[in-house]
C-alpha cells in the first residue's frame, strides 16, 4: 500500500495533472473575476484548498474544483518526492537538480507571499505628512481617549474581532465593549427615535468599490451601561450625500455626522470606525505632485510624487521621487505611485510589505541556470562524440 502511494506521489502523470488543473484554475478564476472581483477570487480560488459553489439564495454549498493551495501543495510534494526517489546529486543531473530546486522555491515563495504579504495605501496632500498607511479592504474600531488635547491614546479593535459579536475587554480601557451587531458592508437607515440604524449590504467586490463597515456597540462598566452607539465610517465616504438624499430626505442627524463620544471617570472617549492602519517608524511628506497629460486629451501621460522621508531614529532626512516603474523601497516596504485624487494635490501611494519578494527572482534565475547547465552538458557530450 505504501509503495503504491509513493509511486502515485512521484509519478510524472501527477505532475502533468497538477499543471493542467492549475491552468484550468487560472482560466475559471479569470472569468469569475468579472463578477466577483479580484480580492474575492484571490481568496476563494487561489487562497483556498477547494473552490465552492453555492446556489443563489441557498445556505449550503458544494466543492466543484481544487483550489490553489491544494494544487500547489500536491505539486510541491510531487517535486520533493520525485527528487528523493529518482535524482542523485551528480554532475550529469546537476542541471535537473537546479531546475527542480528553483521550481520548489517558486512554489514555497508564492505560498509565503499569499500568507504574509500586506497591501495598504497612503494618501497624502501636498504640504502634509503621514506616518501610517491604510488598508483598502479591512477596517478597525478605534476607541480614542481625547482627554489630553496634545495626545490621543488609541485602542484599535480589528474587524475580525468585531465579527464575532462578543464582549471585548482591553487592559488599556476601564470599560468593556459589547458588540451587538457588525456589518462588513452597510447602509444607513433612519430610526424612529431620530438616530441611525445600519443594515447589511451586499459585499463590494469590484476593484474600485469599497465596503463601508458599521457596528453597534454598548459601553459596559462596573456601574452599568454607558449607552449604545452606532459607529461607521460613512461620514468619510463620498457616497454619503446620495444616501442622505435617498434615505433621510436630505437631512442628517448630528449624531450621524460626528463620531459618537462619551465620558467616563473624567476621561472623554470617541468611537470611530476607520480603515485598518499600519503605523511606521518614519514620516513621509508630500512636497510636490505632478500630473502630465497627453496634449489635447485628459489621458494621463505621467504622474509622480516628490516626497521627503524623515526617520529621526536613523537621523535620515532625504527627498525621493516616486513615479511609474520607479518605486521607493524602504524598511522592508515598497511604495508605488498608484494614483491621485481630482485636483492634482493628493497623491495615493500603494504600500506593499512582502517578506518573500525576492524569491521569484531567485527561483527564475535557478531555473534558467539549470536549463543552461543541462543544455551545455549535452552540447559538450555531443561535440565530443562527433569527431569519434
Amino acid at each position: 500500500m505504501a509503495t503504491k502511494i509513493v509511486n502515485v506521489l512521484t509519478s510524472l502523470r501527477l505532475t502533468v495533472l497538477c499543471l493542467a488543473l492549475a491552468l484550468g484554475l487560472v482560466f475559471i478564476g479569470t472569468l469569475a473575476q468579472v463578477k466577483w472581483g479580484l480580492y474575492v477570487v484571490q481568496h476563494d480560488f487561489f487562497g483556498s484548498f477547494l473552490v465552492w459553489w453555492r446556489p443563489e439564495g441557498a445556505s449550503w454549498r458544494v466543492p466543484v474544483y481544487p483550489g490553489g493551495y491544494l494544487i500547489g501543495g500536491v505539486l510541491l510534494l510531487n517535486l520533493i518526492a520525485a527528487h528523493l526517489k529518482r535524482f542523485e546529486l551528480s554532475k550529469k543531473k546537476l542541471g535537473i537538480f537546479v531546475i527542480h530546486a528553483g521550481l520548489i522555491l517558486l512554489l514555497v515563495g508564492q505560498l509565503f507571499t499569499q500568507l504574509f504579504q500586506v497591501e495598504s495605501f497612503m494618501a497624502i496632500e501636498e504640504g502634509s505628512s503621514r506616518n501610517y498607511s491604510e488598508s483598502a479592504r479591512y477596517a478597525e474600531l478605534a476607541v480614542i481617549d481625547k482627554t489630553d488635547p496634545k495626545t490621543d491614546l488609541v485602542v484599535a479593535i480589528p474587524q475580525s474581532v468585531l465579527a464575532h459579536r462578543k464582549e471585548i475587554s482591553d487592559k488599556n480601557l476601564p470599560f468593556r465593549l459589547k458588540v451587538q451587531s457588525f456589518y462588513e458592508n452597510s447602509e444607513p437607515r433612519p430610526a424612529k427615535n431620530g438616530t441611525v440604524n445600519f443594515i447589511q449590504e451586499k459585499l463590494a467586490t469590484a476593484m474600485d468599490d469599497r465596503n463601508i463597515p458599521a457596528t453597534t456597540v454598548e459601553i459596559v462598566t462596573d456601574e452599568g451601561s454607558k449607552g449604545v452607539f452606532p459607529v461607521s465610517n460613512w461620514i468619510t465616504e463620498d457616497k454619503l450625500v446620495a444616501t442622505v438624499m435617498k434615505n433621510f430626505g436630505g437631512q442628517l442627524k448630528p449624531d450621524f455626522t460626528e463620531p459618537p463620544q462619551f465620558s467616563y471617570k473624567g476621561h472623554m472617549y470617541e468611537l470611530a470606525m476607520r480603515p485598518m492602519r499600519f503605523y511606521k517608524d518614519y514620516t513621509i511628506s508630500l512636497k510636490n505632485f505632478t500630473h502630465d497629460r497627453y496634449a489635447g486629451t485628459d489621458i494621463p501621460k505621467n504622474f509622480a510624487s516628490r516626497v521627503e522621508l524623515i526617520n529621526p531614529e536613523k537621523q535620515e532626512d532625504r527627498e525621493v521621487k516616486i513615479y511609474m516603474n520607479n518605486p521607493l523601497r524602504y524598511n522592508g516596504e515598497t511604495y508605488y505611485q498608484a494614483g491621485f485624487e481630482p485636483g492634482d494635490t493628493v497623491t495615493i501611494l500603494q504600500v506593499v510589505r512582502n517578506p518573500s519578494w525576492l524569491t521569484p527572482y531567485v527561483a527564475c534565475t535557478m531555473v534558467g541556470a539549470g536549463l543552461l547547465i543541462q543544455f551545455l552538458s549535452h552540447l559538450v557530450k555531443f561535440s565530443r562524440r562527433r569527431p569519434a
